[in-house]
């Protein structure tokens, strides 16, 4: 299926995104045995931004997602997040910077034993929060994803797109500064993947969190590029041909352990390259 148009005018219309990076990769390299995963990678999420990591099954995207939080470290390189070198901290070190990061994981990950409001609550609750202060907040993400009637429900009682959904409450429920999505439409059929995208750009334009978001549907990225969440409807509306979102929007294409594109919806356009030509087409 053909992808849709993306904008096309000059990259110098797009918005200007806040100062600074939420994530910097300087010349990351890793390796699994003697098969090179990732080299000399560079790249950077700047504040505000959403980027889409695209690339063919084993091109290292989720395990750029696990360098990104200090699930694996490189064999050489450095890794910023939020302004704070990662590559050598310690577990507890670690532990508090994830505190300012949420992640959604491709399979929801969601805890079967406990019920929706444990699920979405367990960092509030492992930070010892006032007990109505916690409801409050689980009952205010639920709300925000369109889920508030599961509240006591169990993950088996889910759809996979509910749980997916639930799996998002559980990340922004910290109110994190960075998010990182793995896959969050994998396995889903079309219109529930249209559903997670929606819920995802909801949140990027109406909290701005600066997000990297490894997926292998070019489709959801395309409506991310040329869709944006309408407040006063509480839907997300196609953008007038020519008009960027509010939200800066970028994407990263990885090939052969290497990033072979890193740019915006315009230069991903208007790119010559055969290989990225072909890969959106």
């Amino acid at each position: 299926m053909s992808a849709p148009t993306l904008p096309s005018e000059s990259p110098s219309a797009a918005v200007v995104a806040p100062s600074g990076l939420a994530i910097e990769f300087d010349k990351v390299s890793i390796a699994f045995d003697d098969k090179v995963v990732l080299e000399n990678i560079s790249f950077g999420l700047a504040r505000g931004e959403t980027k889409a990591v695209f690339g063919v099954a084993g091109s290292g995207k989720s395990t750029l997602l696990k360098l990104a939080i200090g699930l694996l470290r490189p064999d050489s390189g450095s890794i910023k997040v939020l302004g704070e070198e990662i590559t050598h901290m310690s577990e507890p070190e670690l532990f508090e910077l994830r505190r300012r990061v949420g992640i959604v994981f491709q399979e929801s990950a969601l805890f079967d034993s406990l019920k929706v409001y444990e699920n979405v609550a367990y960092r509030l609750m492992e930070e010892g929060l006032p007990a109505e202060e916690i409801e409050r907040r689980v009952r205010e993400v639920l709300r925000f994803v369109e889920l508030e009637r599961t509240y006591d429900m169990r993950p088996s009682e889910l759809s996979g797109g509910m749980r997916r959904r639930v799996a998002i409450a559980r990340a922004i429920i910290t109110e994190p500064e960075v998010l990182l999505y793995d896959s969050p439409t994998g396995g889903l059929d079309p219109v529930t993947s249209n559903t997670i995208v929606e819920l995802i750009v909801k949140q990027r334009d109406v909290y701005k969190t600066s997000a990297l978001m490894v997926t292998h549907r070019l489709q959801d990225a395309f409506t991310m590029a040329t869709h944006q969440f309408d407040q006063a409807t509480n839907k997300m509306v196609a953008l007038p041909k020519g008009q960027h979102c509010d939200v800066p929007m970028s994407f990263l294409i990885l090939r052969d352990a290497k990033v072979i594109f890193d740019g915006d919806a315009h230069q991903l356009a208007t790119s010559r390259d055969d290989y990225i030509r072909e890969y959106i087409s």
